[in-house]
């Protein structure tokens, strides 16, 4: 044991060996928080504690087998089993198993997951004859969740005259009538979900004084890891069952409480001191992941916040390069500028593809990292996710999209005909594929004779048969002359697939919404790229062969070599050599949707925090200009996160005098402005500092290249310089491909080249964005 204490530094010893009494750690960034918990535990019970009387907390079930292997290693296997650490659910569902009887409940009780809940809440919207557009089942849960994490019980709530009020004003005046229901359907059916897990521990230590002094005795000595993610029902446990001994340790960086929307709180860990008597703070402040620009960059941005705990984050590591912050004019190339950025650093200095991660505030941004990613053939993981083009939401639109060009795609045909819902039942389905398979035609040609057969479909169904198929063929004469774009705007439109979508107001169906908008975004880039392709028009054929060939590469790799894709919120606990952090621009990150209080944006700023303290060699900051956003492009500022980091942290990519800022007061000096002409900005003034946009000095300084009026937009800018047959060139969407042939003149010069990822396809030189590769 005493091998593993020298390998301490003074700030992480010091905890490790403090035996009695109530501790905070509070542990930076990178600074071996997990390390501290875990030899904390082995020494204990080198000193004489039972296993049995120490309880571990974890976020994790990762975090809790890791650390008992590494204690297992100190004080071998057979005593590590003794200890009772595990996440807050599953140690607590221990306990109960052991205490059911007390509570009701079989010791065998069922434990429901999220999806067994919606369907019970679902259900019982149903047989109560609720208007299921009014009580969404998803909604409802979660509504029942938070409840429950509040420790709101069912007798609670109706005797809270405002939370019924509540209720009332959103339309949903028997919420508290299906929350009893499903309260009591649970009981009968021996079944606890996940948040009963925690209410019904706490109504264990409440209402049975036995009970908790059992635990009290038992549980002497209790750690608690990533304290600052804690909500109200698992801070009351904690705090009941450490009150006896008070010998509780808890680590956790109050930096990095990113969870609120989950319920955490982070006053948890600012008033822990107020919490318990005596307690000893510890600080763990020197980083062992990033390099010095990194880490004090980090501690800049964080400083910005006025919540927090006084810590200085260090480090000893060198200096390393400086953040690249780099601005792209829209998200398309942004994507290309990130891909080509991998593919340089893995070329320049022989790194694997697991070096490198992508982080974005929002799952809808991978679309545009993908894309650019399979052209340059690097294969990714997405995190916590599926790929953007097999999601649920996508794959409907696609569908769509599908049976528009073939209506024999039987498999398209069957996902969208009832979807959304159109009263065409599983029965009738069933009826139709039987008559397909006996005519020997698709399901698409039977529905269209309809009329003309007698399979035993009642006339009310026929008729909604039929208005399906004429539904499906207004899309198929718009797709004539209309761009893939315009055709699947009018499509998502039409089909009120975009309306059932935003009918879920939860957090999962507002970020279905954000793909279907990312999809329309996609489709607007991929339209103007094939301005460059000769006799391309951007049409729905084009588009789908080309995410066909999208999806096909994505079955293509089959290694643990990948970058690494995922939303900052998964990045947390995770490091990489080399980070990205993509889409840095207001509404986008800060959130649009986490700037209406202070409380709101610090959690932002605290996001950003921990997505730049995944890097430990390289961070990348991006943003764009322009962001597309339902197909039409819109400005887009700078996030103010950018311009709070000190700027000897940051190398800026472009020189300053390439470009000039245009001020917007110029054109009209003296008279009244055309305000049709001027970019609309929220006003900055009458706010503070920290909660305002960046000012226009900060904007100017970053944005650099809003071209001035003078310069001739009009003009293409594509490939200037000599082509032949054999040469070897890179393109921004089809990758690395092979001059074959040079045809015409002037404007109409055209290049056939052989794509490895696109094929064979001839480019207008006058629009083609080409880059030669000497080989």
């Amino acid at each position: 044991m005493q091998d593993y204490i020298s390998q301490l530094n003074d700030a992480q010893r010091e905890p490790v060996l403090q035996k009695e009494g109530a501790m905070i750690v509070i542990a930076g960034a990178g600074s071996g928080k997990t390390r501290v918990l875990t030899l904390r535990i082995a020494y204990l019970m080198q000193q004489g504690v039972d296993a049995f009387n120490i309880l571990s907390l974890t976020f994790t079930n990762k975090a809790a087998r890791e650390m008992k292997k590494r204690i297992a290693d100190i004080v071998g296997q057979s005593e590590a089993k003794n200890l009772w650490m595990g996440t807050f659910h599953s140690v607590f569902a221990r306990l109960l198993r052991m205490e059911a009887d007390k509570l009701g409940y079989p010791s065998n009780f069922t434990i429901y997951d999220s999806q067994d809940s919606q369907r019970l809440v679902s259900a019982i919207i149903k047989e109560m004859g609720l208007d299921k557009d009014v009580y969404k089942y998803k909604q409802i849960a979660s509504r029942i969740s938070s409840m429950k994490n509040s420790l709101i019980t069912v007798r609670a709530y109706f005797n809270d005259a405002d939370l019924q009020e509540a209720d009332a004003m959103a339309r949903r005046p028997r919420f508290g009538d299906i929350y009893k229901e499903y309260v009591e359907r649970c009981f009968k059916a021996g079944a606890m979900d996940f948040d009963d897990l925690l209410l019904k521990t706490n109504e264990l230590l409440n209402r049975f004084p036995e009970v908790l002094a059992k635990y009290q005795n038992r549980f002497q000595y209790i750690l608690v890891d990533e304290y600052q993610d804690t909500n109200h029902s698992q801070y009351l446990i904690v705090k009941a069952l450490s009150d006896k001994f008070q010998n509780i340790c808890v680590v956790g960086d109050d930096a990095q409480s990113i969870y609120a929307f989950r319920g955490a709180n982070i006053n948890n860990i600012l008033n822990f001191q107020r919490d318990y008597e005596g307690v000893k703070a510890y600080r763990l402040e020197q980083n062992y992941r990033s390099t010095k620009n990194i880490v004090e960059a980090a501690n800049s941005i964080i400083d910005k916040n006025k919540t927090k705990l006084d810590k200085v984050v260090w480090t000893a590591n060198n200096d390393g390069p400086k953040i690249i912050v780099h601005r792209l004019m829209s998200d398309a190339e942004e994507g290309r500028y990130v891909a080509g950025s991998i593919f340089e650093n893995k070329m320049q200095k022989q790194l694997g593809n697991d070096q490198f991660a992508i982080l974005y505030r929002t799952n809808a941004q991978s679309r545009a990292m993908e894309d650019a990613l399979r052209k340059r053939d690097i294969p990714y993981r997405i995190y916590g996710g599926l790929s953007f083009y097999q999601r649920k939401e996508v794959k409907d639109v696609l569908a769509y999209l599908r049976v528009i060009v073939n209506p024999k795609d039987e498999e398209s045909l069957k996902r969208i005909i009832n979807y959304p819902a159109r009263g065409i039942g599983a029965t009738t389905m069933d009826k139709l594929i039987v008559a397909a398979k006996h005519y020997d035609r698709s399901i698409f040609e039977v529905i269209e004779h309809i009329d003309r057969i007698d399979i035993g479909i009642a006339s009310s169904t026929k008729t909604k048969l039929k208005n399906f198929v004429m539904m499906i063929k207004s899309f198929q004469a718009l797709e004539e002359t209309q761009s893939v774009f315009e055709l699947t705007e009018y499509v998502i439109k039409k089909s009120a697939l975009i309306n059932e979508l935003k009918k879920d107001g939860s957090q999962e169906g507002i970020s279905k919404v954000e793909n279907i908008e990312e999809l329309l975004n996609g489709m607007r880039d991929f339209v103007e790229g094939q301005k460059e392709v000769d006799e391309a028009r951007g049409s729905l054929a084009e588009f789908l062969e080309d995410v066909a060939l999208a999806t096909d590469l994505d079955n293509e790799k089959d290694t643990d070599d990948r970058v690494s894709l995922m939303t900052i919120h998964l990045a947390k606990g995770l490091e990489f050599p080399y980070v990205y952090i993509v889409g840095m621009e207001e509404d986008l990150f800060p959130s649009g949707m986490s700037m209406n209080t202070r409380e709101e944006l610090e959690e932002e700023r605290r996001l950003f925090y921990v997505a730049l303290t995944r890097a430990e060699h390289q961070a990348y900051l991006t943003y764009t200009l322009s962001r597309y956003r339902w197909g039409k492009l819109v400005d887009a500022e700078p996030s103010r996160f950018i311009t709070e980091i000190d700027d000897q942290y940051l190398e800026y990519t472009t020189p300053m005098d390439d470009y000039r800022y245009k001020s917007a007061l110029t054109d009209h000096l003296w008279d009244e402005p055309d305000k049709s002409k001027l970019r609309q900005r929220k006003p900055v003034s009458g706010k503070p500092p920290s909660v305002s946009r960046p000012s226009e000095d900060q904007i100017r300084k970053l944005r650099k290249i809003r071209p001035s009026s003078s310069s001739n937009n009009s003009k293409p800018s594509g490939f200037e310089g000599t082509l032949e047959p054999g040469m070897i060139v890179s393109h921004g969407r089809f990758g690395r491909g092979t001059v074959v042939n040079i045809e015409g003149a002037g404007g109409e010069k055209k290049a056939e080249i052989n794509f490895k990822v696109g094929g064979l396809k001839k480019l207008l030189l006058r629009f083609a964005k080409l880059e030669v590769i000497d080989e």
